[in-house]
């Protein structure tokens, strides 16, 4: 399994009124997270989306172990828990670089969609995307 590192510095906009980021900017870091993963794989989603091909979020979750604090220098670690051709699941860790504490665990659920949103079976409609995305996820 692959395993997608990105680092990002948590800036005062993120955090809240307590000094700590606001819950709702990991949903944020968690797309970065994936628009790099989705980069390994070797595209990005415009070529994906002019290919007819969309991963809308059809579910989302984060547990939220402990606070990150402005200028905490943070990874986010990304990987795909689960892959068919018609949905992947992708999970995170929130890891704060200093002392590598997992500081949040989140997982989002996409299906492939075409440009009319009705769901369709990658294996089938481009055979090439889908190797790229199976090759990641068996490592």
């Amino acid at each position: 399994m692959y395993i997608n590192e990105t680092k990002l510095k948590v800036r005062y906009v993120e955090t809240d009124q307590m000094g700590i980021v606001h819950h709702s900017t990991h949903y944020v870091w968690f797309e970065v997270g994936r628009t790099e993963y989705i980069t390994a794989v070797g595209m990005t989603y415009k070529e994906m989306e002019e290919d007819n091909i969309m991963l809308p979020v059809v579910e989302s979750s984060c547990r939220y172990v402990e606070g990150a604090k402005n200028e905490d220098s943070l990874i986010i670690q990304t990987f795909m828990k689960e892959l068919n051709g018609a949905k992947v699941i992708f999970n995170y860790n929130v890891v704060r670089e200093e002392d590598g504490k997992i500081l949040a665990k989140g997982s989002t659920t996409h299906v492939f969609v075409n440009e009319k949103f009705k769901i369709v079976n990658l294996k089938k409609v481009n055979l090439e995307v889908w190797s790229r995305f199976k090759k990641l996820f068996e490592g």
